[in-house]
């Protein structure tokens, strides 16, 4: 068991800064399934007393590869984590680079009928972590978002939403989304643009196709051109009591509907 004020070799480790290419994920959900999916990747980890008690595992694979891991008081660990939202744990790990899906993956997952999600410039962290953990839910491992600067990476904020989610999918980046989705659709895919108005309240799918549901910007919906590209538009109906859902609760729906119906 993990105590506070445990050192390793009997000395005193102070607490490192957060590198710029690093990022820190909080939570004990999310913690394990960066763990259980690539615990190498772990640089160093940090918890409050009540959790150490559950990451037995953790702390003796983190000691066998050298590697810090300490108990801390929590006004530490709010310091590492850069927020009181830290679930009582909180890894240090390095970013990873985003690649370009090219034609040969997009082939590869046209042939097994993959689902996509495709953000158009989702702005804001904690909407990509909640997309990222549906996607997870509903078993859609690629997840393509648009290269624009205002476009959120998966940063501290997104995987501490995502529970987890973000370390069950492939996060991809294309610079240019319109030549992406005319290669989806090359490939036989159905790109379905979610729009507030204009767009059928039911989208007929064919059989067989594969599907990718494009989102677009909290404030200004999909880029003109990019909604142009798609197959298809589909609009969610609602009561007209409000104008619109938030984009991760719009995409969770479009999901059920879309993907994740068809697969049961």
């Amino acid at each position: 068991m993990c105590v506070p004020g445990w050192r390793a070799g009997g000395k005193s480790i102070r607490l490192l800064p957060v590198r710029a290419k690093d990022i820190t994920i909080c939570g004990l959900a999310a913690v394990r399934a960066r763990f259980q999916t690539d615990a190498a990747s772990i640089k160093r980890l940090y918890f409050d007393y009540p959790t150490g008690r559950k990451i037995g595992v953790m702390c003796k694979v983190l000691a066998a590869a050298k590697k810090i891991y300490r108990c801390v008081e929590p006004a530490d660990l709010e310091k590492i984590a850069g927020t009181m939202h830290h679930g009582g744990i909180v890894a240090v790990v390095t970013a990873s680079d985003l690649r370009e899906p090219d034609a040969a993956v997009i082939g590869a997952w046209a042939a097994k009928r993959t689902p996509v999600l495709v953000l158009d410039r989702i702005g804001n962290a904690h909407n990509l972590g909640a997309l990222a953990r549906t996607a997870a839910f509903f078993g859609i491992t690629e997840l393509v978002i648009s290269a624009d600067p205002q476009s959120a990476r998966p940063n501290d904020a997104a995987f501490r939403v995502a529970e987890g989610g973000l370390e069950k999918i492939t996060v991809w980046q294309t610079p240019d989304l319109v030549k992406f989705i005319r290669e989806l659709r090359a490939a036989q895919y159905v790109a379905i643009a979610a729009a507030t108005r204009g767009g059928r309240p039911e989208t007929a799918l064919k059989r067989g196709n594969p599907v990718a549901l494009v989102l677009g910007n909290e404030e200004h919906g999909l880029a003109p051109e990019v909604a142009a590209a798609c197959t298809q538009a589909v609009t969610i109906p609602g009561s007209g009591a409000v104008e619109s859902l938030n984009v991760s609760v719009a995409g969770a729906v479009l999901m059920w509907e879309l993907i994740g119906r068809r697969s049961r």
